[in-house]
């Protein structure tokens, strides 16, 4: 099994699972899916950028070939988007839950839940 394969079905993996989070009628889902999709984009361009061990990052006259270090900016960089980004949008989550009282990505107010266990309709809130 060829290394190019395994990052390729890795890639394919957190995209499936991503796409079917993000798809999902909750926001903490839909949290997860936009995570697992930028960390499949950062694996993309890291493996994009075919790291080479033991060459050296930047150009020198006594060295005649040199890795790439662009990839690996645009990974770094690319990893503390995603953190504010997360952040952000677990807070506007939870603003939002807080608001409404419902975590639906739809917007629509449901008043009682069938996977919380009051589904014959009476609150369970305080």
């Amino acid at each position: 099994m060829s290394y190019e394969f395994l990052v390729a079905s890795a890639i394919g993996v957190l995209v499936a699972g991503g796409i079917f989070l993000a798809l999902r009628a909750r926001t903490f889902q839909v949290v997860l899916g936009l995570t697992l999709f930028s960390y499949a984009v950062n694996l993309f361009l890291f493996a994009s950028g075919r790291l080479v061990i033991g060459r050296p990052p930047i150009w020198d006259k006594a060295v005649t070939e040199y890795t790439d270090p662009l990839p690996q900016a645009l990974v770094l960089t690319a990893i503390v988007i995603t953190f504010g980004m997360t952040a952000f949008v677990v807070i506007l989550a939870l603003r939002s839950f807080l608001e409404t009282g419902s975590d639906h990505v739809d917007g629509d107010t449901v008043p009682c839940d069938a996977q919380d266990g009051s589904a014959d309709g009476e609150d369970t809130r305080l």
